[in-house]
């Protein structure tokens, strides 16, 4: 009775669009490190092509992805009083900010089609930490949130 009402799949995926092309983000940030726009842009394909039945074509994808990385930012946060006038406040905790910015089109359902819609996350570090030590797993964790986000954004239409 309710076939035909009502689109939807396991995976979650709400289209019938069978490929996406995914041009090159680029990374317009002044600290990240120089390859993170390629790697974002690899770990986009990844994504989609596990958690979809869509397939990556080089372009002219039916639906379609393009962006740029506009932030990656680093700031002290949680504050901690050294107690001592002699002594600086400091920070307990640094926080790793990435933002991308992405236009996606949709030429099979042009209305879930967006532009210039910001996806943003963090992850935050105890300053006892190294920073480069860290750094590849921050942007791992900050980057799976960012593409969960993005595929309910587009695919998932949530």
């Amino acid at each position: 009775m309710l076939q035909g009402c009502i689109h939807y799949s396991m995976s979650g995926v709400s289209t019938t669009a069978t490929n996406i092309s995914v041009d090159q983000f680029f990374n317009n940030t002044e600290l990240a490190p120089a390859n993170l726009g390629a790697e974002f842009t690899n770990k986009v394909k990844d994504y989609f092509i596990q958690n979809s039945n869509l397939s990556v074509v080089a372009e002219n994808g039916q639906l379609a992805l393009e962006g740029v990385i506009t932030d990656y930012r680093l700031a002290p946060i949680a504050p901690t009083a050294s107690g001592s006038s002699a002594r600086v406040d400091q920070a307990a905790l640094t926080r790793l900010t990435i933002s991308v910015k992405i236009n996606y089109t949709d030429t099979v359902e042009p209305k879930n089609s967006f532009k210039d819609r910001t996806f943003s996350f963090y992850q935050d570090f105890d300053n006892n930490q190294d920073f480069q030590a860290v750094q590849k797993d921050l942007e791992k964790k900050i980057f799976e949130q960012i593409l969960i986000d993005l595929f309910n954004a587009t695919i998932a239409n949530w």
